[in-house]
Parts: structure tokens; sequence; C-alpha cells
């Protein structure tokens, strides 16, 4: 059952209150009396839909309740209305600029008392409702926020998750490569670090420092095209074997080309890339310079200084002073000189990498 508005009377004069309070009762809503000022702001935490109150009040005047009224920090301002004997219009001015919002003559009148008491309370209620309405829409809207987030989160969970699995495949199809050359996960581990290292030493954005790091384990991958009797020959491969060996940048690139994936682009890029040589006697394009793109160049030089640093089936782990002699050796022929000496210049953060990945 929807309960009866609730009228706070406030005037000096018992006769004034209770008159009101009988009209008021009669027509349907809850009073609550107050014979003076100080009373009537003690009473108003029980809350209210409407005010009248009297303005010729000894010690605090209506004026006064009414600033004082106005001055609390409330959501929705409850309607005032004075009544007043005052009919001059510097009163009724005063009263607007105290926060009243209508005025009822004294002596009152009970059919006007309904009407304006009628009126303030449906624009009261107007703004109760409008109220509401905002705080369930805040409601609905943070709820609705929070399932989105959630279902963001779910999203991005799930996307992340996707794409770890993805790479993981990518970095077992890599290893398959790998193991039939003898090699173990770990070398692919390391010059991809070290590539990383270099790429970031260049000044590359961290995007492409990550993109190099995911791809370049891949360079390697055409040697699943590669019979295991080259691979894993202890000795020297002739000239046809040498041939054959060659064609797995090309072996390479073909496995993993033609995908809209910026990874598998950029690991298509150095599968066929990374053993042309600064001079251009690389394979398999001959290309020379600027021409071999940076990642090519990048991940030659991780490639043979793991290579030099490891072993492998046909030689044993260089040390390192051999292994610098090699790289120097290279520089302007196989490397380019401004990465290479990047490269010497981080040595002992690329020894950390060695040794943190060791077989």
């Amino acid at each position: 059952m929807e309960q009866p508005r609730r009228i706070l009377v406030v005037d000096d004069e018992a006769g004034n209150r209770e008159l009101l309070e009988i009209w008021l009762t009669q027509l349907g809503y809850a009073v609550t009396l107050a014979d003076d000022g100080p009373q009537a702001l003690q009473a108003l935490p029980a809350g209210f839909d409407l005010i009248l109150l009297d303005v010729m009040m000894p010690g605090m005047d209506g004026f006064e309740v009414c600033r004082h009224i106005r001055s609390a920090a409330t959501p929705v301002a409850t309607p005032i209305c004075m009544v007043t004997a005052l009919d001059s219009k510097a009163e009724r001015l005063r009263a607007v600029e105290c926060g009243a919002n209508d005025f009822i003559g004294k002596p009152v009148d009970k059919t006007e008392l309904r009407i304006r008491t009628a009126a303030l309370l449906a624009t009261k209620a107007a703004q109760d409702a409008l109220l509401r309405y905002q705080a369930e829409l805040e409601t609905t809207v943070a709820r609705r926020t929070e399932e989105l987030r959630q279902s963001l989160q779910a999203t991005e969970a799930a996307r992340q998750s996707t794409f770890a699995a993805y790479l993981d495949t990518l970095e077992r199809l890599a290893i398959a490569a790998e193991f039939k050359d003898e090699h173990t996960a770990t070398h692919i581990r390391r010059m991809s670090r070290y590539s990383q290292l270099l790429a970031q030493r260049v000044g590359l954005p961290a995007a492409d420092c990550d993109l190099i790091l995911q791809a370049s384990p891949m360079h390697d991958v055409g040697k699943i095209g590669i019979p295991d009797a080259i691979l894993r020959k202890p000795g020297p491969l002739d000239k046809d074997e040498w041939q054959i060996m060659q064609q797995h940048t090309t072996i390479g690139a073909r496995i993993l080309g033609g995908s809209t994936s910026p990874l598998l682009q950029a690991a298509a890029l150095i599968a066929r890339t990374h053993h042309e040589k600064w001079d251009g006697s690389g394979y398999p394009a001959g290309l020379a310079g600027e021409h071999i793109p940076l990642w090519g160049r990048i991940v030659t030089i991780a490639d043979v200084f793991d290579a030099l640093t490891t072993r492998r089936p046909y030689k044993e782990a260089f040390s390192t002073e051999k292994t610098l002699a090699l790289l120097r050796a290279g520089r302007g022929t196989q490397f380019e000189p401004r990465l290479l000496d990047l490269f010497l210049d981080n040595l002992d953060a690329a020894k950390a990498i060695q040794d943190q990945y060791s077989d």
C-alpha cells in the first residue's frame, strides 16, 4: 500500500497549526507539526515531501529557516510553501531568494491550500521519480559496464590463450626442424633472444623486438625438407649436398609464406634471408648490403654466434676468443659492420642469455 505524502507544518501559533493539520489530514496526508524554526530543522532528517512554513515567527523567522533548509546538501529539494500575511513584492522576492517555491496567504483558504499543496507534491513526486530513474539507470549502466568488462576480460584471456597456443605450436615446429639437425630447443631460445637483444640495441620499437623474438625461432624450419643424411653428415658437404642444404631457406619461406599473420610474414622473411651476406655472396638470392632485410641481417649474427659457441655434429663449441675472431673476420663481408659492432658491444648481455639457456 502506498504511503501517504508527508508534510511538515511550521507555525508558532497553535491555532494555525491545528487547523492546517485537520485540513491536510482530511486530504490524506501525514502531518508533522513544529512550533518554531529550530524544532522544524530538528525534524528535517525524518524526510518530508512538502514544508508549509510560516514567515512571521519569533527568534528564527521563516526566511532564516528556509535558508537553513536550502543550505543542506540534499539530492532533491523539498518544496517549501511560505504561509504569510505579507503581500508586498519585496517580501515575496525575499522569500524566493531564500529558496521558497510558492506562497499561501493568511488567513489560509482551504481550497487554495488543496490546490497549491497538490501542485507542489506533484512536482516533488516527479523529482523523486526522476531521481529513482537516474539511480536505476546508473545501476543498470554499472551492471552492464561490469558485464562488458568481464566479457572483454574473458575475450582477452581467450585471445591470449589462443596466441600462446599458436606460439607454442610454432615453437614446436621450429624444435622439430632443429631435432633433425641434432640441435636442442635451447638453441632456438638462445638465438631468438640474441636477435631480440640486437633489435633492441638497434633501437627498433618494442613491438618489433617482440616480433623478432617470436619469429626468429622459425629461421631453419625449412630443414624439415632436407634429408637427414645431409643434415647429420659429420664431415663437409660436397657441392651437390651443399646445394640441397641451401634449399632450406626457400623451403622455410614457402612453409611460412602466404599467411596474413604478421608473425608468420616476419618468420618467412627471416627464413629466406638469414643466410644472405653483406657482400652479396650469400644465398638464396645473393642480396647485398641494405637490400638484405634488417631482420635477416640481425638473425644472421645471432644464428652464427650460437652456431660457433655450441657443439654441432661436425665440430665442438668454439672458445669465446675464437668465436670473436671469426665474427670480426666476417665484418663487412658476412655481417653488416654496424650490427656486428653493436652485438660485440653487448657481448656480456649475450653471454648472460647463453648461460640462462645452456643445454
